[in-house]
């Protein structure tokens, strides 16, 4: 529910230094790598492996029923393509397919969108981040708290909202956002920290988005 979501930005950076273990093959390498040497039918069975993770990552940061959600996974996925001759292999391909889609995506919602525009909806016309809620109050509030979180997740610099929406709303784990974004999980650590607390300040500081929040 979007409430958690906003209960997850307003509180603490959860400690996620579980010793890892080395990372799986990644099943997309082999067509990452002949797609990034030129070749066509590489590059759409890439595309078709993709989508769903690009589709995923894009919906939850504009929303199920956003006009522009398909074009802005077209978008993303092209991207992908153009991006890949330059893939060093540093993170898995997905990793960086959801780094690119999120980037596209928060991008797009930058320049679309305004707080007061979000604010001012009423009606639903989001999914739920996570669990449905059980009353139609509570389908209401809950998408207009999924709507203050995307709204002040825009507001954030590109490379806090970058962390805070692969880490909250796509779900990744520190060390894989940090794998994701080619930056050490120390450095993801910061930007959630200060994403959280530019976050809670402004909750706390206005009456409307703290009633929403609470």
């Amino acid at each position: 529910m979007a409430r958690e979501a906003l209960t997850l930005v307003t509180g603490p950076v959860p400690a996620d230094d579980a010793p890892t273990s080395a990372p799986p093959v990644d099943p997309h390498e082999v067509l990452a790598r002949a797609a990034g040497a030129g070749d066509r039918r590489a590059v759409d069975s890439l595309v078709t492996a993709l989508a769903p993770q690009v589709f995923r990552v894009v919906r939850a940061i504009v929303g199920a029923r956003d006009p522009d959600l398909h074009d802005l996974v077209q978008e993303s996925l092209l991207a992908v393509v153009r991006a890949v001759p330059a893939f060093r292999f540093e993170c898995t391909v997905s990793q960086f397919a959801s780094r690119i889609a999120a980037r596209t995506a928060i991008g797009a919602r930058k320049r679309a969108r305004s707080v007061r525009r979000w604010l001012g909806i009423h009606t639903l016309s989001e999914e739920p981040l996570r669990g449905a809620p059980d009353t139609p109050h509570d389908l209401v509030v809950s998408a207009r708290r999924e709507l203050l979180l995307r709204a002040l997740l825009a507001e954030l610099p590109d490379a806090q909202s970058e962390a805070l929406t692969l880490h909250l709303v796509v779900g990744l784990s520190i060390e894989e956002t940090a794998a994701t974004v080619g930056a050490p999980p120390n450095t993801v650590r910061s930007r959630l920290r200060l994403a959280r607390e530019a976050l809670r300040s402004k909750i706390e500081t206005d009456p409307i988005l703290h009633d929403l929040a609470s």
